[in-house]
């Protein structure tokens, strides 16, 4: 009685042609004689044929990351040029109440910010109506507990109050605490809003975000009284 040979198993075979290389040097009629089943259709090409459209596929999910790093890139230098520009222009305010309006300006300009509020302590009273405006211990206690910028709902609840009539269309949020530097206690608080509820959501990078308020917290801490 004949013994029908038992299936190979598909890991054994890819195994054996990983530990001998040459296998198609000694059986090259392989290489055309084999059909398989087209990738993208029904039906058969030569092995050869379907490595060709293997290595297509793979230069062109290499062409479309390479575009999309080239996208993230050409964004990144857009952000910093607008941020370059901003710090010309915090530099050159010689005053609180200047710095407010240049930020203002470079914010919805620049970034399209529609909405923002700036409050910081320690400026001489009056010296930028809002911005100087006295802020509850516990809030500036809220903002010092912050590691780094918080974006989607309001991170600080006393803040909805600076936002004035717009306040109940706001959706999203960006709060940065103003530090002049690393590990050292911010000034204030920087919050950008937008009633687009995707403008600022939780998990989004913040590298950028941190950035801005350390530029303009260390602008504010020179005219500190």
């Amino acid at each position: 009685m004949d013994m029908q040979p038992s299936p190979l198993d598909p890991r054994a075979v890819a195994e054996f042609l990983t530990r001998h290389p040459n296998f198609f040097n000694e059986f090259p009629a392989l290489l055309t004689d084999l059909h398989i089943p087209h990738p993208h259709g029904t039906h058969a090409v030569s092995m050869s044929e379907r490595q060709l459209i293997a290595m297509r596929d793979k230069v062109r999910l290499l062409e479309n990351k390479l575009a999309e790093l080239i996208q993230f890139g050409e964004e990144n230098d857009a952000i910093s040029d607008k941020l370059h520009a901003l710090t010309l222009a915090l530099l050159a305010s010689p005053t609180p109440q200047e710095l407010a309006a240049a930020l203002a300006l470079h914010l919805r300009e620049g970034f399209a910010v529609p909405h923002h509020a700036l409050r910081a302590w320690n400026l001489p009273e009056g010296s930028a109506p809002g911005v100087s405006d006295p802020v509850a211990p516990a809030t500036r206690d809220s903002v010092t507990a912050m590691a780094q910028p918080a974006c989607g709902p309001l991170a600080v609840e006393d803040a909805a109050a600076w936002f004035g009539e717009v306040a109940p269309h706001l959706r999203a949020f960006a709060s940065i605490p103003l530090r002049p530097a690393a590990h050292v206690a911010p000034v204030g608080l920087l919050v950008l809003a937008s009633e687009e509820p995707k403008r600022f959501y939780p998990g989004m990078g913040t590298l950028y975000l941190e950035r801005l308020g350390q530029l303009v917290g260390a602008a504010l801490v020179r005219m500190q009284g």
